[in-house]
């Protein structure tokens, strides 16, 4: 999935995005600002891959922001004001969206950005592992070696293959997610993410792990039978 966040001043527009980005199977909505000033400010602007930002904004207007940001990050703009259109290409825009503008415009552009990043990850090597905190040091983690994670509010766990104990770290189970390949790695619960290569067997709802039962929530179910375990 690809990790976006929006950028709008106009509470509604704001809304309607989040409800768009949401609505749609690729994008995963790490955040939502009323001001690009607060998403400067902001720790998950670096886990942000594509932006979707508002150009006429009070105090810092959306191209002067994106003369802030990594330039790998792209852009999709959003105004209602035509005339920013070639501007907004010169400052590494995928697209433009002209407000007000429908589901069908917003996937449109959507679906551009979706074949860049494809493109991009083609050449690009594939990190396979990741950096916690975890008592006062920092832990390398496999990705191959994780079994399954599980929230515990602001902190959780990192089950690994052959260790004993897990790894606990201070992070939410929503932070870790966005960090984490969606090719290897699912959301089943509010609590849980697995390994889908380590799935076991699935009982009904629920997961077998190394005789560990890991529960599918409600809301979670029709995204988990896409890959074919649940009929």
């Amino acid at each position: 999935m690809i990790k976006c966040i929006a950028i709008d001043d106009e509470p509604l527009a704001l809304e309607q995005m989040a409800r768009y980005i949401e609505k749609t199977p690729f994008l995963n909505l790490i955040g939502t600002f009323s001001s690009a000033l607060k998403a400067l400010d902001s720790k998950v602007l670096s886990d942000a891959e594509l932006i979707f930002l508002d150009i006429n904004m009070p105090d810092l207007n959306g191209m002067e922001f994106s003369k802030h940001i990594n330039q790998d990050k792209k852009i999709i703009f959003t105004t209602a004001y035509e005339q920013y259109a070639l501007e907004g290409f010169k400052v590494n825009a995928l697209d433009y969206l002209l407000k007000p503008f429908s589901y069908e415009e917003f996937l449109t552009a959507s679906l551009k950005a979706k074949t860049h990043f494809e493109l991009v990850g083609k050449s690009t090597p594939s990190i396979d592992y990741i950096f916690v905190k975890s008592e006062y040091q920092s832990v390398r983690i496999n990705y191959s070696e994780v079994l399954y994670i599980e929230s515990m509010k602001d902190y959780i766990k990192i089950y690994l293959e052959g260790q004993p104990k897990p790894v606990l770290t201070l992070m939410t189970i929503k932070s870790m997610e966005a960090k984490l390949p969606t090719t290897k790695f699912m959301r089943v619960h509010r609590s849980f993410i697995v390994h889908t290569n380590k799935i076991e067997s699935v009982d009904g709802n629920t997961i077998i792990i190394q005789n560990q039962a890991i529960p599918v929530g409600e809301s979670y179910r029709n995204q988990f039978k896409k890959l074919e375990i649940i009929t």
